[in-house]
């Protein structure tokens, strides 16, 4: 089964995503040759650290709209 399809999205949507974090920081991509000369992309999780102030916090939740989100 494609890694994408238990996510419920596309190979092409899954590789723009994973492209993002990697933009990010947030993975990082190696490329393997097996010995029958097939390259393959692995992807692994970065480790970052993300510290949350009340402040932040509290800047972000006056861009969520709870009403819009009730009525979907």
């Amino acid at each position: 089964m494609p890694p994408s399809l238990p996510l419920g999205i596309s190979r092409p949507l899954l590789y723009i995503h994973l492209r993002k974090l990697e933009e990010a920081g947030l993975v990082k991509a190696s490329m393997e040759i097996s010995s029958d000369g097939k390259a393959t992309k692995y992807y692994e999780l970065t480790h970052f650290d993300m510290r949350l102030t009340p402040q932040m916090l509290y800047e972000i939740s006056k861009e969520i709209n709870l009403e819009n989100e009730k009525s979907q």
